[in-house]
């Protein structure tokens, strides 16, 4: 266990340790060749905190909003790292990468949606084909959430910053606002980070 891990767990066992948003699945709609590119270009990246106090601030943070879903101070230790790096190597705020993970599967590693829809950021599987990753595994967390912001980032691009637009693009709905609504509710009660 690395020290930063070590003093977050000595910190946060000490602290007071702070759910039931269903899947939503993504509609299968062919995605852009633009989109197939920068999927499979996300596969060797890698980044990670650039401070090392922004990142025990912001650990700490998190992980105490996060500890009624996932008890286990390591594992919720371990899942904030990850999905701090994956969003900020896809240029994305980890805040909404955290309460889209929040309203598509409440955390669990193993949601499958009614449409097909795999693991923290239900991802459709057809995207382990055309990120050349056929034998790939969405429960993985990491390919999970490497896709799944590559995905969105694109999704912001592609709506110009109107985060509305890009999480009914994320979502798969050509029509109302209920999901975006619901992560949006989900950035600004739980996971807000100013």
């Amino acid at each position: 266990m690395g020290l930063m891990r070590r003093l977050l767990f000595t910190t946060l066992f000490g602290a007071s340790l702070l759910a039931g948003a269903s899947a939503i699945a993504q509609k299968i709609t062919p995605p852009s060749a633009e989109l197939i590119a920068l999927v499979r270009k996300a596969a060797a990246d890698n980044t990670s905190f650039k401070d090392k106090y922004d990142a025990q601030v912001w650990l700490m943070t998190m992980s105490n909003r996060l500890a009624a879903t996932i008890a286990d101070p390591h594992k919720r230790l371990a899942l904030l790292e990850l999905i701090h790096a994956e969003a900020t190597r896809a240029g994305v705020s980890p805040e909404l990468v955290l309460s889209i993970i929040n309203v598509e599967s409440d955390f669990h590693r193993f949601a499958v949606s009614e449409a097909g829809a795999q693991g923290l950021m239900q991802i459709m599987p057809f995207w382990l084909k055309l990120s050349g990753q056929p034998n790939g595994n969405l429960f993985h967390e990491q390919t999970n959430l490497r896709l799944g912001c590559t995905i969105l980032h694109y999704y912001l691009q592609k709506s110009h910053g109107d985060i509305r637009e890009a999480l009914q693009r994320y979502n798969g709905a050509t029509v109302g606002i209920d999901y975006s609504d619901s992560v949006l509710k989900a950035l600004s009660q739980t996971w807000r980070w100013d």
